[in-house]
């Protein structure tokens, strides 16, 4: 006879998740770290009894937003690799719907997460209940089941039995390492508090361990055959080689054939910064070492990433003839994104099983030597822009040299939105494997603070530093209290920008005006000034604003010593971001502009099939008939931001040595002015570059050539616009 107890379901879930068990490191260890809960009426009389009941087992803490408690949960997964999670609960209505948007946050990440909603009455008796939504057409609909589409499993407990099977699923999911994800179970209020004779072996402790799939025979042998081929390989180390323990064979097989790696935001730590073969971030945020890589390789081994547009340059990084993509992950779906050749398996044992099969074979020396060389020279350009300069305004490169500088590489960078992302992945040099934690797949405006704070519980030995903006700080602040209130300390360098910096760049930089984003371009009658060190102190934190990179730098060598939250904040210059590196990013730009020189370029380069003028165009002979026509013109035909070109001239961008030089035969300054006929000079130029003909003057590997006359009338202008090429 099946010995049984009788439990609440409430009772019963905390008695089982309770005895669920992890080993990491040879330490047997709870699976659960614990239960983050807001009470309420759809879930304190009974999960909150229940979790009263196994406190000491299973240790709930409190705090201040449903959706940070769920983001610190999610980043407390993240931080242990998947190997141990938390759960997170709230009542009926508003606070389950506030944890939406980090189940989103998990769902894309593929982190695990359990969320514990209250739900509805199952017998609808006192119906509507307080928060209950009604659906005049479902009797059955709740707001829970927003949660359906962003959960890896949903369901709704609406009697006490159904926790059997539901945990046993919900364990399933948040343990496999291809379909993790968030697990969703509503629980009805009035069902949390039914009894239900149990069975005791439910309550046995279980041990969950990482399931290794190993590749299949013939998929292993066309991979190793491909990469035996090559004459460019390239490894692209995503999230998945985190999340496996792969770090110490990316490391070997790389060594071991000379084949150089980048890195995406999920992937970044995996071989740690200092690694002569790591050519640290690639796609639109990335370095130039690696972008030119993934450009010129002829077979690409992609280890444990979705390849998502950042990291493949909306794919034009990728999209070379003859070039072959290998897809090394644990999850089908994304193992064979973008015909690649599928390599189903976990990382740790496809790597070290391809190593086998690849035995003695090496990447030749050439292109191994070039990349190491393209990682000095890239290297030498992220010192040159993380340096500190006198700028009244420091950049955010700047920012994050100080804080480079100050702290090391042995602690954890968190971040997660805004312009942060793009600059951290290029010039964050990272340690150990975890120590850079990026919310980069749904970047979540709000996720860093309340993340760190779960980093922190995950690894209360490590100095944990959050970089936020302005904006994302303003939305979701409230776990500075928290940590304080537990005892986590976090560093937290708010980079105040006034607004929403990054957005305003794009806005910018697909021609509209500065709009919306930054404060004083927003609808306002006074212009706030907000005391983000009063705030921060206001909830508990040691805070202080400094004036320039150097105080900053002093700042948080102090904050080391601190033992609660220290919140340091600088304010930044919100148009300047890091031209070095990157790769083009599809982004819609209006078909429809009311200024014809962005018309006419946006036409020029669709015909010349230029989808990044930056990058692309070797150099550029423009009518300067006044200085001031040229700035426009460089910002109209978009080779500088809105409002930068005067910045970007005096950097040296247009200079014959810059970037992409300007007037390499000298303009009207030299030329002279006749009026609209300077076009056939200016295309000539190009055409002797093109050919190697310029003297003196000519530029190395130049493939396009961009020429712009004006002509007309000053109230009505013409505008002409060309780019010549070779068909090489």
């Amino acid at each position: 006879m099946t010995r049984t107890v009788r439990l609440t379901m409430a009772q019963a879930l905390t008695r089982f998740l309770a005895r669920q068990m992890t080993e990491i490191d040879g330490r047997k260890l709870p699976i659960f770290g614990g239960v983050w809960a807001i009470f309420g009426h759809g879930n304190v009389a009974g999960l909150g009894e229940a979790l009263y009941s196994e406190r000491e087992a299973l240790p709930t803490f409190r705090a201040h937003n449903e959706q940070a408690m769920a983001h610190a949960a999610i980043a407390y997964g993240k931080a242990h690799f998947r190997r141990r999670f938390m759960a997170a609960t709230t009542s009926i209505g508003p606070g389950a719907v506030n944890m939406v948007t980090a189940a989103a946050v998990a769902y894309v990440n593929r982190l695990p997460v359990l969320l514990l909603p209250g739900d509805v009455f199952a017998n609808r008796i006192p119906d509507p209940v307080l928060q209950q939504a009604e659906d005049f057409s479902d009797g059955t609909a709740t707001v829970n089941d927003c949660f359906r589409p962003v959960s890896r499993y949903f369901d709704r407990i609406t009697r006490p039995e159904q926790i059997v099977p539901a945990l046993n699923r919900a364990m399933q999911v948040l343990t496999d390492p291809a379909e993790c994800g968030p697990v969703t179970l509503a629980l009805c209020q009035d069902v949390q508090a039914e009894a239900y004779d149990y069975p005791e072996s439910f309550f046995a402790e279980r041990l969950w361990t990482p399931r290794r799939q190993r590749p299949d025979r013939g998929e292993l042998a066309a991979a190793a055959a491909a990469l035996a081929a090559a004459r460019k390989p390239l490894i692209v180390a995503g999230g998945g080689a985190l999340y496996s323990g792969a770090c110490g064979a990316l490391a070997a097989f790389a060594e071991a054939t000379g084949i150089p790696v980048c890195e995406t935001q999920g992937g970044k730590s995996s071989l740690p910064d200092d690694n002569r073969l790591n050519m640290a971030a690639v796609g639109v945020t990335g370095t130039s070492a690696a972008n030119r890589l993934a450009e010129e390789a002829d077979v690409v081994l992609a280890v444990g990433t979705r390849l998502q547009d950042f990291t493949t340059g909306s794919w034009a990084l990728f999209k070379g003839a003859g070039k072959t993509l290998i897809g090394l992950n644990v999850q089908p779906f994304d193992a064979g994104k973008h015909r690649a050749l599928p390599l189903v398996a976990d990382a740790k044992e496809g790597l070290e099983e391809l190593a086998a099969a690849l035995d003695g074979w090496t990447a030749p020396a050439g292109w191994t030597d070039n990349a190491v060389k393209g990682k000095a020279e890239w290297q030498t350009e992220a010192r040159r822009v993380t340096a500190s300069t006198n700028a009244a305004l420091p950049s955010d490169a700047q920012v994050i040299g100080a804080v480079q500088r100050a702290m090391g590489s042995d602690i954890i960078a968190l971040h997660a939105a805004g312009g942060l992302p793009g600059e951290m992945h290029k010039l964050w040099q990272a340690g150990a494997p975890g120590s850079y934690h990026a919310e980069y797949g749904f970047s979540t405006m709000g996720y860093e603070i309340a993340g760190a704070l779960g980093v922190k519980m995950a690894r209360p030995d490590s100095e944990v530093v959050v970089m936020v903006g302005d904006g994302s700080y303003l939305m979701l602040n409230s776990e500075i209290a928290t940590s304080v209130m537990l005892g986590l300390k976090l560093t937290i360098v708010l980079l105040d920008n006034r607004g929403f910096g990054c957005i305003n760049r794009l806005q910018m930089a697909t021609g509209g005006a500065s709009f919306n984003n930054l404060l004083k371009d927003a609808r306002h009658e006074i212009l706030p000034d907000i005391d983000f060190a009063a705030h921060a102190a206001s909830l508990g934190a040691i805070a202080q604003k400094v004036a320039s990179i150097s105080e900053l730098e002093t700042a948080l060598t102090a904050a080391k010593a601190n033992e609660r939250t220290t919140v340091v904040v600088v304010e930044t210059d919100p148009l300047v971001s890091t031209e070095a590196g990157g790769h083009w990013w599809d982004v819609v730009v209006p078909e429809v502009s009311s200024r014809p020189q962005v018309v006419a370029a946006r036409k020029a380069y669709a015909e010349a099939g230029i989808t990044d003028p930056r990058r692309e165009l070797s150099m550029t002979e423009v009518h300067d008939c006044f200085s001031i026509t040229e700035l426009v013109i460089m910002e109209d035909l978009g080779l500088s931001d809105p409002g930068r070109a005067p910045a970007d001239i005096l950097d040296g961008r247009y200079d014959a040595g810059g970037a992409i030089p300007c007037q390499l035969d000298g303009g009207l300054k030299c030329f002279g002015h006749p009026v609209g006929a300077s076009g056939l000079r200016m295309a000539y130029e190009v055409y002797n570059q093109l050919l190697g003909r310029a003297g003196e003057r000519q530029r190395q590997d130049v493939k396009f050539g961009l020429t712009h006359n004006l002509g007309g009338a000053p109230f009505n202008n013409v505008a002409a616009i060309s780019i010549l090429g070779r068909k090489d």
